[in-house]
């Protein structure tokens, strides 16, 4: 890595799910693909508008296990950001490397193996499982993810980092950050052990990984990875005033479990992971501050989608078609979905809306989800039908529509 650009090597162990796969696809990129083989014999490349694929030389029986590798290089268009030492990733993983971005329900295990400056610090999935000497004074940073995961959550970050520790429970916290002390990450995030110990209560689940990193960086960034989250400096409370305005630091958090561990199978049902979360900051708001930040909360998501409307959009939760705007898609996705769930807690009562949000997330944890599977959760524990509340709200005139999901920003 180095000026923007980047190299790498990657194995892509894979089983074939159905009888005659005849190609490999991924997400396109700007890479250059310098070398591919399959089970050690040359594979072609073919590039779409939006695809890299591959060809095989015969087809694939179903359940036939086979080993891609490839070596690349380029400059990711998206993915990449400086920060004061070094850089990190946000988001677009399959920029940087060979991946399906929007496949979020191929989960797949993940280790990477980083070079780095001697002395430089690294922080990617999971736990850092070795450290061996690599040409040129430099180290090789191995890390190991804990499970596997959707490919939009992979990540890493390489500096000079400030480090501070907490425990909550069975689980280590970890502060990181090259634009702030020790003294700093505490004060930034002395509310996260308490909001660990708020969201595990209500999923029902521990926080799923044994070490939770917070990567503090400029600007505004909140962007959550496997194992841990890149959170900039103006996202976060501004001092002691306003406590309140914590909403980047939850978010993140939460979805360790709605996002993560709990995943929409398809950008489809993508509301399940961001209008679930965007929720759940209001309810750790009431939690902490009040029912007046609770209902402040909702208000920002209600202003959110009447902005949205008065464009002339509006669409149902669980829809596949195109958004004219990222600000359209997250008003449906993060504000609507957001809308909804508080809803529905009216309508079902805190007893049984709080018990099927636990039954959701034990019964799918590791896995993925769609509307269906939380509108089940939610009726076993109410003993309604919320048929007609989800027609509504999730799936409109045309419940079973399956417009092909599109690239999500």
């Amino acid at each position: 890595m180095a000026g923007g650009t980047i190299a790498g090597r990657e194995i892509v162990s894979l089983r074939a799910t159905r009888e005659g796969l005849k190609r490999l696809i991924f997400s396109g990129n700007g890479l250059s693909i310098d070398s591919a083989r399959l089970d050690g014999a040359p594979v072609a490349q073919r590039r779409g508008e939006k695809t890299l694929a591959f060809d095989l030389v015969r087809p694939l029986a179903r359940g036939r296990t086979v080993r891609l590798e490839l070596t690349y290089h380029g400059r990711p268009a998206r993915g990449l950001a400086a920060s004061a030492t070094g850089l990190y990733t946000s988001y677009f993983a399959c920029d940087w490397m060979i991946c399906a971005q929007d496949k979020f329900g191929e989960k797949a295990a993940f280790s990477l193996d980083l070079s780095v400056p001697a002395g430089m610090q690294t922080l990617s999935l999971g736990r850092r499982t070795a450290v061996r000497p690599g040409p040129d004074g430099r180290e090789i940073h191995r890390w190991q993810a804990p499970r596997p995961y959707s490919a939009y959550l992979y990540g890493f970050a390489v500096g000079r980092f400030a480090r501070a520790n907490a425990r909550v429970g069975g689980a280590e916290l970890a502060l990181l950050s090259d634009v702030a002390g020790e003294t700093e990450l505490k004060r930034r995030f002395a509310e996260t052990p308490a909001m660990v110990r708020f969201l595990s209560g209500k999923a029902g689940l521990p926080l799923p990984v044994r070490t939770y990193s917070q990567l503090l960086v400029e600007g505004g960034e909140a962007q959550e990875a496997a194992t841990y989250s890149v959170l900039g400096k103006d996202s976060l409370p501004s001092g002691d005033a306003v406590p309140e305005e914590d909403w980047a630091i939850v978010h993140e958090l939460a979805h360790q479990w709605w996002g993560n561990l709990v995943t929409c199978e398809t950008l489809r049902d993508f509301w399940l992971n961001e209008g679930i979360t965007t929720f759940m900051t209001a309810a750790w708001k009431e939690h902490r501050y009040g029912r007046a930040a609770y209902d402040a909360e909702l208000r920002v998501a209600r202003a959110r989608l009447d902005r949205a409307r008065a464009l002339g959009f509006d669409k149902p939760l669980a829809w596949a078609g195109r958004y004219p705007s990222l600000g359209a898609r997250r008003a449906v996705q993060y504000g609507k979905g957001a809308l909804f769930m508080a809803h529905l807690r009216e309508q079902l009562g805190e007893a049984a809306f709080w018990s099927g949000l636990r039954r959701y997330t034990r019964a799918h944890a590791g896995g993925t989800v769609t509307s269906r599977d939380l509108q089940a959760a939610m009726e076993a524990a109410s003993g309604r039908d919320l048929a007609p509340l989800f027609g509504e709200w999730v799936y409109g005139s045309n419940p079973e529509q399956t417009a092909a999901p599109q690239s999500h920003p």
